[in-house]
């Protein structure tokens, strides 16, 4: 979003473009003065830019095939000292991607002859009280078995798992349960402004959930 700004802000201004973008001319320039001063930058920001390039070398000169954890590995038997999801946070914001054994999981899948409901939180996920917006979503998990569907409801205020459930399959069962153990967990009251987002999933579309 900074470097689309960074090249057309000759052809049509920073304040223009940043009310068009979900970003305020504030950060865009706050982002300036800490590329210009390092020192600015945050502590998590320093060590990111110590390991980006290394990073990238340990890709390049592994044929780009390495991911995460064997990025990871590599720097550690440097002398590199960070966590493992460090490097998968780095190496998703440098758009690179090493290769994975296995057929890759696609969690989302759109049913186009369904109607979609309209999103009523438009990306606003910081919400002043609790039991406000709920997130939901499922994610593949590695087991010693293969792949287990995870479903999950993570409550936008305190950015915590409400509600869970594991599967042998992703079908509509397995994250309708991840919503109903959170409602008796967390006891919503009427009238609080609670709103269930989710993606296009065909199992958020499903009869069986939407009637819930």
């Amino acid at each position: 979003m900074v470097k689309f700004i960074d090249d057309h802000r000759d052809a049509h201004g920073v304040e223009p473009i940043c009310k068009m973008l979900p970003i305020a001319p504030a950060t865009y320039y706050d982002h300036l003065a800490k590329r210009a001063e390092p020192a600015r930058q945050s502590g998590r920001a320093k060590p990111d830019e110590t390991l980006r390039p290394q990073i990238q070398r340990v890709f390049d000169a592994n044929w780009q095939v390495y991911e995460a954890r064997k990025v990871w590995r590599q720097l550690r038997r440097e002398g590199f000292d960070m966590a493992r999801c460090t490097v998968v946070r780095l190496m998703k914001v440098m758009n690179i991607q090493g290769i994975i054994r296995g057929k890759p999981h696609k969690t989302t899948i759109p049913d186009k002859k369904l109607l979609c409901p309209l999103d009523k939180v438009n990306r606003q996920f910081r919400v002043p009280a609790p039991n406000m917006p709920w997130v939901s979503d499922f994610t593949y998990v590695a087991t010693w078995k293969g792949f287990a569907p995870v479903a999950f409801v993570i409550g936008a205020y305190a950015r915590r798992i409400v509600g869970w459930r594991v599967s042998t399959s992703p079908h509509a069962g397995c994250v309708l349960d991840a919503l109903e153990q959170a409602v008796p967990a967390r006891r919503p009251a009427k009238g609080t402004g609670l709103v269930h987002h989710s993606d296009r999933g065909s199992q958020y579309l499903s009869i069986k959930y939407t009637v819930f």
